[in-house]
């Protein structure tokens, strides 16, 4: 009786794991693919040299980080690293007395990072599973005077900004004014999903895609393109942490896809190629105006997203790189066989 019983709850089991695999697609094992994705924290390095010795240390900096520094003296506005005025633009600013407090900050904050380093591998062996002929890049911290969250470089470079990750309720962000929309997104556990990302936007840059016209619907596309890469990279993430919604946010676009994408194809949005529509409804904003004050910005990618969705459940032979490179929108549509909720 007692071997029937445990016969029974193996059975229990195994279905309830096969009932699991069946309703999270983005499951997968990854435990083969090998990767050793060291962090390098370039703000601590170069905060830690004597100012007296910037240009000492420069050639060090540029063989440890290599392409990493010149794309750093671009976004902190220091020109070309080999330039004899890298050393001033440096040296000014590791000296800036702002840049120290928020150095300061920085390691307050991330003085332990390697729950971060921990995250980006396992994402980045979900990377190299579905594309194994490709390569995991060089990953590096740093603060940008608040210019950037992500610095990266097709195939060999992911840098994170921290300084724009030190929690919603910085001061510095609200001394520089920056929209509590956007403050909403800048803490540490938004840094994984805006890594994988960034990582899809550089790979696959909308501009080198050729789509055949650039509309609505190319953009949400493409946006829920890069979203679902996003997920596949990191699985048991959520929708509102996927595209930086809040809960009442994600619920607005749950409880109303259907009027949503209704009112798209009822004023005939879907094949505008206005600049202004384009923004209005997959650019950054507070909320999307063709809407209601309720709606996320960008609620329109969330809509992408769900084509996406579809169109990969209804299409299982498509992989992830065949989907990341189509360029046929209509066509995806139409595959997709994408019905509202």
């Amino acid at each position: 009786m007692e071997n029937f019983k445990f016969r029974c709850m193996i059975l229990v089991v195994t279905l309830i794991l096969i009932s699991s695999c069946k309703r999270n697609p983005y499951n997968i094992d990854v435990s083969s693919v090998d990767i050793d994705l060291g962090i390098k924290r370039f703000e601590t390095d170069l905060f830690s040299i004597d100012p007296e010795k910037i240009g000492d240390n420069i050639p060090r900096l540029r063989d440890q980080y290599g392409s990493f520094l010149q794309l750093f003296s671009y976004v902190i506005n220091a020109g070309e690293v080999g330039d004899t005025t890298f050393k001033d633009y440096l040296l000014s600013f590791c000296t800036d007395k702002i840049n120290n407090e928020v150095y300061a900050a920085v390691m307050e904050s991330y003085t332990d990072i390697g729950w971060l380093e921990d995250g980006l591998e396992e994402a980045f062996r979900h990377y190299l599973w579905y594309f194994p002929g490709r390569n995991a890049p060089g990953v590096y911290t740093c603060i940008t005077g608040f210019n950037n969250s992500m610095i990266t470089l097709k195939d060999s470079v992911l840098a994170i900004g921290l300084d724009r990750y030190l929690g919603s309720n910085c001061d510095f962000y609200r001394r520089l004014n920056i929209y509590n929309y956007l403050a909403l997104r800048m803490n540490s556990y938004n840094i994984l999903p805006d890594c994988m990302y960034a990582w899809a936007k550089t790979q696959w840059d909308i501009e080198d895609m050729n789509y055949q016209v650039d509309n609505v619907l190319t953009e949400m596309i493409h946006e829920g393109k890069l979203r679902y890469f996003e997920r596949c990279m990191l699985p048991g993430i959520a929708d509102s942490l996927l595209l930086g919604f809040s809960s009442d946010q994600m619920r607005f676009c749950l409880n109303n896809e259907a009027q949503m994408w209704e009112y798209l194809v009822e004023h005939d949005l879907l094949f505008s190629t206005d600049q202004m529509v384009i923004r209005k409804l997959t650019g950054e904003a507070p909320f999307t105006s063709y809407f209601t004050s309720e709606s996320p910005g960008r609620a329109s990618v969330w809509i992408g997203f769900r084509i996406i969705e579809s169109y990969m459940k209804h299409n299982p032979e498509i992989t992830l790189e065949g989907l990341m490179n189509e360029t046929d929108v209509q066509g995806l549509l139409g595959k997709s066989k994408y019905m509202p909720r």
